[in-house]
């Protein structure tokens, strides 16, 4: 016996629908401190270090008896998370969709990462297990928490607003992480006359991050609506979510080219949330560049990803976003290329690869959440946007542990950051072999004039 029909319309109500739409941007600013602070910059370096003098004289650490390479241990760490938030992320969604109450299960999982964010100012000497630990649930809860906040949108936006409704939580989500970063540079910059060490600046910034994650997301929790649902009959929890999820991925068999575009992206999308996880690690243990830098060259992605996704949205407009995408992922594997010849300690050359990766990142994200939305069936958006998101989760498990796995056995971040390669080229020619106009037409849409 199926579920019965919900009403997931948004309200006609205008002055609400953009109460909820400006509290459901601040949810963006307040998580996003997390991927550009913690993720991207500051716990990566930390987090090698702290494993490393914990590591025994061939320099490996073994948790839970595994030997494992101290440089290796913060990408098997996001390796984990990723795995543990696929597990979850099913039973969440079941659930929200059953019961109608994203609020409270959304409040979960970002107080659940708020709070292992913040307990990482207690880092420091030899704990590499309890960061790793607060690494894997900070990590799966934002996740989770994204998939939540994302069903969301078809409840607060019509279908002509979503558009510019997710493009405006996008910008404020890097304007945030920009902000925060600039306070995070004169802390550490200028450590020593705040009267505090190094390391205890970057625990600071670490900490600073899960405080603004609770402290911001108070005001979404306020503003936007749960709705009554009818629940659905048949079992929930997690047998119910995998079977939801299940029955979801049978309906798009239907659509073979949609499912292709689908796997395409989440190969190449791999490569970039691998990218942008290690670019910091590869910098400072590589390269030998100071913790400065790798801030300022995270500061020039943020600002440059905007300017990106607005000058590949003109050229899709000139081009059509299949091409857009293509040319941006052959950017992304000579961008790699041009990162494995990168001279140690030269901070310019540095910053020249960060500017690439800022002008092509923001774009490929984008461009191709756009061109699924034309590969949707009318009436089920929020169904297949479910299934984007877990297909933005869920191999981004394999490129980190690629990029582990690499280093452990040759023991050099050169050839752990050119193995990511294989993906920008394998979801080139996946990408390429998807026959877009016939897609969206199969998908029951109107073809538009450049696609």
């Amino acid at each position: 016996m199926g579920a019965r029909a919900v009403r997931t319309d948004p309200d006609d109500d205008a002055g609400q629908r953009r109460r909820e739409q400006h509290g459901w941007y601040l949810y963006d600013w307040a998580c996003s401190v997390y991927s550009t602070t913690v993720l991207t910059v500051f716990l990566g370096p930390y987090l090698t270090e702290i494993a490393k003098a914990a590591a025994d004289a061939d320099g490996y650490v073994h948790p839970l008896g595994v030997p494992v390479r101290a440089g290796s241990f913060f990408a098997y760490s996001v390796s984990l998370s990723v795995i543990v938030a696929i597990l979850i992320m099913p039973i969440a969604g079941a659930v929200a969709d059953r019961t109608g109450r994203r609020k409270p299960l959304l409040a979960a999982a970002a107080y659940t990462g708020a709070s292992a964010t913040a307990g990482m100012f207690l880092l420091g000497g030899d704990r590499y297990l309890l960061g790793g630990l607060l690494l894997v649930v900070a990590n799966a809860s934002l996740a989770v928490s994204m998939v939540l906040y994302n069903s969301f949108l078809p409840l607060i936006a019509r279908p002509e607003e979503r558009d510019a409704v997710s493009s405006r939580g996008w910008a404020f989500g890097y304007t945030s992480g920009a902000l925060v970063l600039v306070a995070n540079l004169v802390l550490f910059l200028r450590h020593d006359d705040f009267g505090v060490s190094e390391s205890t600046a970057v625990r600071i910034c670490l900490a600073s991050a899960g405080v603004w994650w609770g402290a911001f997301t108070v005001i979404p929790l306020r503003r936007l609506r749960d709705r009554r649902t009818e629940k659905a009959a048949g079992a929930g929890g997690a047998a119910g979510g995998w079977r939801q999820l299940a029955a979801t991925f049978r309906e798009m068999r239907r659509q073979p080219l949609t499912l292709a575009f689908l796997l395409a992206y989440l190969v190449y999308n791999d490569g970039v949330q691998t990218v942008i996880s290690q670019a910091s690690l590869y910098g400072s243990e590589e390269l030998g560049l100071d913790q400065s830098t790798l801030i300022v060259a995270v500061l020039l992605v943020q600002l440059l990803a905007i300017a990106g996704a607005l000058g590949m949205g003109r050229l899709a407009r000139t081009y059509g976003a299949q091409r857009t995408i293509l040319a941006s992922l052959v950017a992304w594997t000579l961008i790699l290329g041009a990162g494995y010849f990168l001279p140690a300690g030269a901070p310019v050359f540095f910053f020249l690869l960060a500017a690439g990766i800022g002008l092509v990142l923001g774009g490929t994200q984008a461009l191709s959440r756009s061109l699924f939305s034309h590969l949707v069936p009318p009436g089920k958006e929020a169904e297949y946007f479910s299934a984007y998101e877990m297909s933005d989760r869920g191999m981004s498990w394999l490129g980190p542990l690629l990029f582990g796995l690499t280093y452990q056995v040759t023991g050099s971040y050169r050839d752990a950051i050119l193995s990511l390669v294989a993906f920008f080229v394998l979801g080139f020619f996946l990408l390429a072999r998807v026959p877009v106009r016939r897609a969206v037409r199969d998908a029951g849409n109107p073809v538009p004039e450049r696609i």
